[in-house]
């Protein structure tokens, strides 16, 4: 099994006619059941056209009508992007996927108070994706790294995603789903939902949690973790502390009234029996031993 996208998902990509969109819909395509499960494309105004065999339609709701579609992935520049989100939402896309980066914090805003009651479940933007390894991708990851199997992988970092992924792989462990939530501070899926989602799935035995400075994300997700969790989780929170007055990292990265720090995200997780290791490059090894 998995968590939000499988082999049955059917998508449409929106700016499928852009550079960006083209270009990754063409590898997603590619890859496993990705020519069967990537099924339309929506450009307004581009409407009767083809890209790389999959129909063109100029809104989400005919291809929705169309074609079946349940799943979005959105490769519109940053001005459109929430409203992208929104017309996907309107037309009942179970899953949106926004890879978008430099969306405007108060457009996501907004979206975010109409998505309100509504169902559907937002990754993003800002992220890399969603990928079930030998089933479907749905983004911009190198998809040949990643080899099904028994962990899960959630992280607000795309780089640390691959690195993840790839240091699994190698050492012969699979994974169940991993997903780029992305860095932003005002997004979709939080590490707290996806860590429910993997604590439901039975195919899930592990999971490998990436956290960022920044927010106060991870502490509530592990506070959830300590109660609920039964299934071991591997942490590793990114941050690096700029000169006074200046901070690197993400958007999303924003050290507020002394919260939001390394150290804090860190103590919280460990508190919650979360095994933190403070070197990325010993985070698939920590998993291995782990689950052993």
């Amino acid at each position: 099994m998995s968590i939000l996208i499988d082999k049955s998902s059917r998508v449409v990509t929106q700016g499928i006619t852009g550079k960006t969109g083209e270009f990754h819909t063409k590898y997603c395509v590619e890859y496993a059941f990705g020519k069967a499960c990537f099924v339309a494309g929506v450009t307004p105004g581009k409407g009767g056209q083809h890209v790389e065999g999959i129909p063109v339609y100029d809104t989400v709701e005919e291809a929705r009508r169309g074609t079946g579609a349940n799943v979005s992935v959105i490769y519109v520049p940053p001005r459109f992007a929430a409203a992208a989100i929104d017309e996907a939402v309107a037309a009942g896309m179970e899953v949106v996927i926004c890879i978008t980066e430099g969306v405007p914090v108060k457009d996501m805003i907004l979206t975010r108070h109409k998505m309100q009651g509504e169902k559907t479940i937002l990754v993003g933007p800002n992220c890399p994706g969603v990928i079930t390894p030998d089933e479907i991708k749905i983004g911009i990851m190198p998809g040949y790294i990643h080899k099904k199997g028994p962990v899960g992988v959630i992280s607000r970092s795309g780089t640390l995603t691959y690195e993840v992924v790839d240091q699994l792989t190698q050492l012969g462990l699979g994974q169940s789903t991993c997903i780029g939530i992305g860095g932003d501070p005002v997004n979709g899926v939080k590490h707290l939902d996806v860590m429910r989602m993997f604590n439901e799935d039975p195919a899930t035995e592990g999971v490998v949690m990436v956290g960022e400075i920044g927010g106060t994300d991870e502490e509530e997700c592990a506070a959830w973790v300590k109660q609920h969790m039964n299934k071991p989780v591997v942490g590793f929170i990114a941050g690096v502390t700029a000169p006074p007055g200046k901070r690197m990292g993400h958007a999303g990265a924003i050290i507020s009234g002394g919260k939001g720090t390394a150290a804090e995200k860190i103590a919280a997780m460990e508190d919650a029996g979360i095994l933190v290791t403070r070197n990325p490059a010993d985070i698939g090894s920590l998993m291995k031993k782990t689950l052993k």
